[in-house]
């Protein structure tokens, strides 16, 4: 396993491209029969760069998500994160490698019910290792006020709005000062409102340098972002340059 940066600022794989996917299949066999999710993708996403990823229900979207972030293993293909090979990563080594490496945020936020904004964002803190215990507190704190919420960092997540719940689940995804944002449906559960101050939320991380790669049923947010890739039956059918 390759030595990974932990800031997102240095990370360079094969071409220059942070992630870089080569021939990926992903089946999934059941009694019902075989469905394949991902069909033959080849994507290639440089450092920096904000990617949605549009498509039908089923189109693959999530697959390819999971896929990227070594919670789905391909059935066969490449994926490499700074030329790391994560397909070959035992389950042990991804687990190390996504807490210190990827930010994952999810459309139902999952946040811990008994813990407080503040304490999910440590505990992510204590699962990657990558800050000392002193200075995790202030960094947590920190990340909430980056998101507009330190005043509510000793609250519950029953005591939050969707969208303050999004901003927290966002905050927690930087605990680590992951190299790759990876969002699944992040404004999907929120109105219009929360959508759009989560999306702003976004916006500045990718100027800022972060590398997002996002999930969205939403076309007028997807255009935002620096590039599109609509999905359709487990194929990449279009990528569209957005800036």
């Amino acid at each position: 396993m390759s030595n990974l940066p932990l800031n997102g600022h240095t990370a360079e794989g094969p071409g220059g491209h942070l992630v870089v996917l080569r021939e990926v299949f992903k089946v999934y066999r059941s009694a019902a029969g075989i469905f394949t999710a991902l069909n033959g993708v080849d994507l290639e996403i440089e450092l920096g760069a904000f990617v949605s990823i549009v498509g039908k229900s089923g189109s693959g979207k999530s697959t390819l998500i999971n896929v990227v972030t070594g919670i789905d293993r391909p059935t066969a293909g490449e994926v490499l994160f700074n030329r790391t090979p994560v397909h070959t990563l035992t389950e042990e080594q991804i687990a190390v490698w996504r807490g210190r490496t990827i930010g994952v945020i999810f459309q139902f936020f999952q946040l811990l019910p008994t813990l407080t904004a503040a304490e999910n964002i440590l505990l992510a803190m204590d699962y990657g290792g990558r800050f000392r215990l002193a200075e995790r507190p202030d960094r947590a704190v920190a990340l909430l006020e980056r998101v507009g919420l330190a005043d509510k960092a000793h609250r519950l997540p029953s005591e939050l709005s969707g969208g303050e719940q999004q901003r927290v689940a966002i905050a927690r995804a930087m605990a680590n000062d992951p190299v790759l944002l990876a969002a699944d449906e992040p404004t999907g559960n929120l109105d219009s409102k929360s959508a759009e101050l989560v999306f702003q939320l976004f916006e500045g991380l990718a100027e800022a340098g972060k590398t997002i790669l996002m999930v969205t049923h939403d076309a007028e947010l997807a255009r935002r972002a620096h590039r599109t890739i609509r999905l359709a039956d487990g194929k990449i059918q279009d990528v569209f340059a957005n800036r």
